[in-house]
């Protein structure tokens, strides 16, 4: 029998973890499907015991058997051609981050490798820094998979001073958004922001099923938050790489900031994020004038902690 610490048992049970992932990611998703959004005629009126999709209805949908359908809610995924998972797809209509979160699922359930390390600690290279630190119009930070805050430019920390407000290292956004009673403030549009990161967590908890930083983030948020157990539950996913942040900073008040965010090479799961303002709007009068006051305030921070990455683990347990 393995023990406690085997590795192998502990793969079981990541293992098992993630077939009840697919469970519910796939019920959630069948039950969003109305037999006339497929386009399927309807029998059984209002006898019908799902709001969404049987799941047969979604075999039928991707053209494969009710029985090899179930077993694949059920988690049984090894061997899953990418024809019967972009019919599945198909059948549940989903977008494109939802496709691949559906493939990193599975890809999950059917590896029978021991779990992978990492090093146990995420650092920022002084290039990266360096390329931070020219951007001095442009509040910039350097994020991981977890929400972390690996790295900014005094623009960037000036800009989420409330969150470099909690002493804990690294700063983490999702822990901010739902702890922290200042988010729903800072954030203008708290409801979307929220939406965004829990959708985020969800689709980083599915590329990587090893990450014992995200598992212990997620239970903390689970325990401490409704709202964020509420959202984990609907096993939403997204790609959230372009658009629009509605921002009320204590000191200059509100900003609308469109942001983009660019893989850093080098590490898959880090990636720049920039904030910028429309030439001569009141967002850029009002960045202006929190980079006169990030420069002048003696109480900011002027430099980074001397290690805002995460704290180094034992070399004998696995991430």
């Amino acid at each position: 029998m393995a023990g406690r610490n085997d590795p192998h048992d502990t793969n079981r049970d990541i293992r098992d973890n993630v077939r009840d992932q697919i469970r519910e990611f796939l019920g959630t998703r069948r039950a969003r499907v109305t037999p006339e959004q497929a386009g399927l005629p309807t029998y059984g009126g209002d006898r019908r015991r799902v709001t969404g999709l049987r799941r047969e209805e979604v075999a039928l949908l991707a053209g494969i058997s009710s029985e090899y359908y179930t077993r694949l809610e059920r988690g049984n995924a090894t061997g899953v051609s990418e024809s019967v998972i972009e019919g599945i797809a198909r059948a549940l209509q989903l977008d494109e981050a939802e496709r691949i979160h559906l493939i990193d699922l599975l890809r999950g359930a059917g590896t029978t490798r021991p779990p992978r390390r990492r090093p146990a600690q995420q650092h920022v290279r002084p290039a990266v820094q360096r390329v931070l630190d020219s951007m001095t119009g442009t509040p910039a930070f350097i994020l991981n998979g977890r929400g972390d805050i690996l790295a900014t430019n005094d623009l960037g920390r000036a800009l989420f001073s409330p969150v470099y407000a909690d002493p804990a290292r690294p700063p983490n956004n999702a822990r901010f958004v739902f702890l922290d009673p200042r988010a729903t403030e800072f954030f203008r549009d708290w409801n979307q922001v929220a939406g965004d990161c829990v959708a985020m967590l969800r689709a980083e908890a599915g590329r990587d099923l090893y990450d014992r930083r995200l598992t212990d983030l997620i239970g903390e948020l689970s325990t401490r938050s409704e709202e964020f157990r509420h959202r984990w539950a609907a096993h939403n996913v997204r790609m959230h790489t372009t658009g629009v942040k509605l921002l009320h900073h204590p000191v200059v008040g509100d900003l609308d900031l469109p942001f983009e965010t660019f893989p850093v090479g080098g590490d898959s799961s880090q990636v720049l994020l920039t904030y910028t303002a429309e030439p001569a709007s009141p967002s850029q009068d009002a960045l202006n004038l929190l980079a006169s006051w990030a420069a002048t305030n003696d109480d900011l921070e002027q430099s980074a902690p001397a290690d805002d990455s995460e704290p180094a683990d034992s070399a004998e347990t696995p991430d």
